[in-house]
């Protein structure tokens, strides 16, 4: 089938717009009303913006893609289920609304949701047609460079800076800074009032010791998301577009995204996520086309040493009692009461940290959401919201996965699923579909891979494969 004009501009728009949610919108849509609109040029660059900004956008591009759709011609993917589950689970979204304990937690967690939904059908119908989604590429791979390169300024340069600016403050006692930069400190909380005396947050300070970096998203372990759903693509995109180059250029660009994607993975400080890389690893040796006992050793190989960096790297963290794992407990367990007491309608789209605040074990910190996409679908829209999302994203990763494992000419398409597994697995353990950078790109690369594994398999003639 032709392929329309605009609809690679579409395409070329649509990268755009994602890359712009990635450097722009990386922060969970219940801390829409938290997010201070820019007033100044550099603010516009620096800081994040609200995230309700992104409704006239989105909106725009579902009428435009609405227009493409109503264009083509051909059916509808297989299995019905592809688009039936999601249509069902975001209709259910809509009567667990209804029954919300927090109607403003829910309508900006539904805007979201929404955008899922939208983000995924616009993959399946419009972008997935005659390799459309690679114009997608531009405008995601410029703003995902971008966020590593931010990660690694914060290591390197951000945070050591700013932790010496507030150090020589206080032994100053903040007499080197003019009042209005004292009152802009405080209201951001850099500077707190202790025993009568003004001091550098000490929270703060840790935090630029510790020197996790979190790039352009809202903190480490959402980058480490960012770079497990995007830069096993990259990668391979990289690597076939310099094919034919001069040997110094296929060599240096490579290396640098690799430095880059290493360094702040590394600096990000994930534990999850560095246990998905090395799963992702090994789905990537699994396929190469080699004897299976080469293979298998080659994996067990990665497995052991990447295993042993690890306790190495956060044996701190084990020695001292996995703190952050066992607060996850905590919510897991509150996620699953929450499910018990409301079974069919959830307390509501994004309204975790209701239940939570009343049920959450002493001592523990307070969380807005579940850090587990799946459980917070259930304590949100009940059984019947949490069985209709985990169906759904089970079947579209499994007709992906199946496509991209027997298909070896593709190695792009692998690429892109072997990211959407680790993404998806991640959210066993973060909060990432409640993130517009994360969840909205997820899920249109999820409708793209969907759409051509539903093209290629459903047509068996040679002019077709």
């Amino acid at each position: 089938m032709k392929t329309f004009p605009a609809t690679k501009l579409y395409a070329l728009a649509f990268g755009l717009f994602l890359g712009l949610c990635i450097w722009k919108f990386g922060n969970p849509v219940i801390l829409d009303t938290a997010i201070i609109p820019p007033t100044t040029l550099n603010e516009y660059w620096h800081d994040a913006w609200p995230l309700h900004w992104t409704k006239d956008l989105l909106l725009a591009f579902a009428g435009w893609g609405g227009w493409l759709i109503f264009r083509q011609t051909g059916p509808w993917p297989r299995p019905k289920s592809l688009w039936l589950l999601p249509l069902g689970w975001l209709g259910w979204q809509v009567v667990s609304a209804t029954q919300s304990v927090d109607g403003e937690l829910t309508a900006a967690t539904f805007w979201q949701l929404s955008g899922c939904v939208a983000c995924y059908f616009i993959g399946l119908r419009v972008l997935a047609r005659d390799g459309v989604w690679r114009w997608l590429m531009p405008g995601l791979f410029a703003a995902f460079i971008y966020c590593l390169i931010c990660a690694v300024n914060q290591r390197l340069f951000e945070f050591p800076q700013d932790r010496q600016f507030l150090v020589d403050g206080q032994q100053a006692n903040w007499t080197n800074f003019p009042a209005e930069t004292i009152a802009q400190m405080k209201r951001d909380h850099a500077i707190i009032t202790t025993n009568g005396m003004d001091v550098a947050n000490p929270q703060l300070l840790e935090k630029f010791a510790r020197g996790r970096v979190f790039g352009t998203l809202v903190y480490p372990n959402a980058l480490a998301g960012i770079i497990l759903l995007l830069f096993p693509m990259l990668l391979v995109w990289l690597l076939k577009r310099l094919r034919g180059l001069k040997l110094v250029i296929q060599v240096s660009a490579p290396s640098l995204v690799i430095l880059l994607g290493t360094t702040a993975f590394f600096w990000s400080g994930s534990k999850l996520g560095w246990l998905l890389g090395l799963g992702i690893g090994g789905v990537f040796l699994l396929k190469r086309p080699w004897p299976l006992r080469l293979k298998l050793i080659a994996t067990g190989l990665v497995l052991v040493v990447g295993l042993g960096l690890f306790s190495l790297r956060f044996q701190n963290y084990i020695a001292t009692g996995a703190h952050s794992a066992n607060a996850r407990m905590d919510y897991w367990r509150a996620a699953a009461e929450t499910t018990v007491a409301h079974p069919i309608f959830g307390t509501g789209p994004g309204t975790f940290q209701r239940p939570y605040a009343q049920i959450k074990s002493p001592g523990e910190e307070m969380a807005r959401l579940a850090h587990n996409d799946y459980l917070e679908q259930f304590s949100d829209s009940g059984i019947p919201g949490g069985l209709l999302y985990v169906a759904w994203i089970t079947l579209a990763l499994w007709v992906v996965g199946r496509g991209a494992w027997r298909d070896n000419n593709k190695p792009l398409f692998f690429a892109v699923f072997a990211g959407l597994l680790g993404w998806f697995v991640q959210g066993l353990g973060e909060f990432s579909l409640y993130v517009p950078a994360l969840a909205w790109t997820a899920f249109t690369l999820l409708g793209c891979l969907a759409g051509q594994t539903k093209a290629e398999t459903s047509l068996n003639t040679p002019a077709h494969r």
